[in-house]
């Protein structure tokens, strides 16, 4: 377009545009904050007795706080990568926790939710932890975020690891796709992560936005800024909760500042449960067996709090069992956004948002790397013989940050769970049940078919693959 004609065409578009925007229902913003490590038993609202999480728990009272809300995978890289993209991860050839070393990340052909908000006229920006890929090829610009402030994968990959010392490299603070520090200490992280949100929601008040606020905590090694030092009975780890719990009001107040309170959907979840070797360094499990790094459901059950004054209706406690993956065709639907093409495993789960019950997917997949070792379906869950992490009997757990070693257990066989009686998973019930178990079992032979299973020597049909520098890519 000339120049010429530039200012009148802007003009014209003024003036016959107006009815139109008028007429447009606003686009709501969504900040979907998604904590690191924290645990099922980690909120007042979900339990927590050493440490105040008052306004999370406000949080939890002004919208709909799920009781079984899960990750398909429980740990970093792989439960991130299936929250952006409404995918199971081991679809996507990403498994565990990317390192320094990797040479892969998340392929660029994939959609996440900020391309998918970008696409819909969204501002979008991450700040905190990403995980799927160090290399430029994979940061998060490179990912539909218009911006980018954080570490590129988990805080204890540095010189200090307490098991691997010097193996890791000074730890990258990047923004934008440029490093501009190396870390010493991490104290003032939570700080930062929310000064620059509270920024990115003030620069971007007058358009839709998207915020992905991603901690680093309370994953080890905790860090604390010193105005939180000393807060809790619990120590460190109730410390680090509380200054999260302090980040999440900053951002509610904010919004109220700016008038956005009421066009904002806020989502806070995390991405596993507790890293349970850390002993008080780690969090609270409850009633749940095992933690992190496992699919019993002290590794896959986590807190999971909708809020959206004026849509969402207040005080709901939703029972019906949902997914990260769940988030992006959710979002599609509440901001009139597009789906992605490629095949995605989540579900528009709005009904159970606004306290409904709804017929969703038949069954969700539980993979560690890729072994399919538990389905859920309703209340029941199938677990299948695998190996497992536990922590030894008679171990004593410290306080100091210091872990203490996990003891490897197999199980041998299937085990059938009711988890609205049992959500400690302590009783077999498949000889009472054999027509549940035939069914969870057909459930289990179609993931099987789609994704594969490496403790049955399945290869999957539907998987797609990582993206890789090099030549290859």
């Amino acid at each position: 377009m000339s120049t010429l004609f530039y200012p009148f065409s802007i003009l014209m578009n003024l003036l016959f545009s107006v009815p139109e925007i008028q007429a447009e229902p606003s686009k709501p913003n969504v900040i979907l904050i998604f904590a690191d490590d924290l645990a099922y038993g980690d909120l007042g609202s979900y339990g927590a007795k050493d440490w105040e999480t008052p306004n999370l728990d406000q949080l939890a009272t002004d919208g709909v706080r799920f009781t079984q809300f899960y990750v398909p995978h429980a740990v970093c890289t792989a439960s991130r990568a299936a929250l952006l993209t409404g995918a199971y991860a081991n679809r996507l050839e990403l498994y565990g926790a990317l390192d320094h070393t990797a040479t892969h990340g998340l392929n660029p052909e994939e959609i996440t939710i900020a391309e998918m908000l970008k696409a819909n006229g969204y501002q979008t920006g991450i700040v905190g932890k990403w995980h799927l890929g160090h290399q430029p090829e994979f940061l998060p610009t490179q990912q539909g975020f218009d911006s980018y402030f954080g570490l590129p994968y988990s805080n204890d990959m540095w010189p200090n690891h307490p098991e691997s010392k010097n193996y890791y490299p000074p730890l990258p603070l990047i923004e934008g796709e440029k490093t501009i520090a190396y870390l010493e200490d991490q104290q003032e992280l939570t700080s930062w992560y929310t000064y620059k949100s509270l920024e990115f929601i003030e620069k971007n008040q007058e358009k839709p936005f998207f915020l992905y606020l991603a901690h680093n905590m309370p994953h080890v090694p905790l860090y604390v800024s010193e105005k939180f030092k000393g807060k809790s009975e619990q120590g460190m780890y109730g410390d680090v909760m509380m200054e999260i719990d302090w980040s999440v009001g900053e951002i509610r107040k904010k919004l109220k500042e700016l008038g956005l309170e009421e066009n904002t959907l806020i989502i806070f979840t995390s991405d596993n449960g507790p890293w349970l070797s850390y002993g008080g360094h780690a969090g609270s499990k409850g009633n749940l067996r095992e933690g992190k790094g496992t699919s019993w459901e002290g590794g896959i059950r986590v807190p999971a709090i909708f809020i959206w004054p004026g849509k969402i209706p207040a005080g709901i406690i939703q029972d019906q069992a949902a997914m990260t993956i769940d988030v992006l065709p959710t979002l599609a639907k509440v901001t009139g956004s597009q789906l992605p093409q490629l095949k995605i495993d989540g579900s528009d789960i709005w009904p159970l948002v606004m306290g409904e019950k709804a017929d969703l997917k038949p069954y969700f997949a539980y993979y560690n790397r890729n072994e399919l070792q538990a389905v859920i379906y309703g209340k029941w869950k199938l677990v299948f013989p695998h190996t497992y992490r536990t922590i030894p009997p008679g171990t004593d757990v410290r306080n100091d940050g210091i872990p203490v070693k996990y003891l490897n257990v197999q199980l041998e066989k299937a085990s059938l769970f009711d988890l609205s009686k049992d959500p400690g998973e302590t009783t077999d019930v498949s000889a009472q049940n054999p027509g549940v178990l035939a069914q969870l079992n057909g459930f289990a032979n179609q993931a099987r078919a789609d994704m594969g299973d490496a403790l049955t020597g399945k290869e999957g049909t539907g998987n797609r693959k990582a993206g890789r520098i090099g030549p290859s890519n």
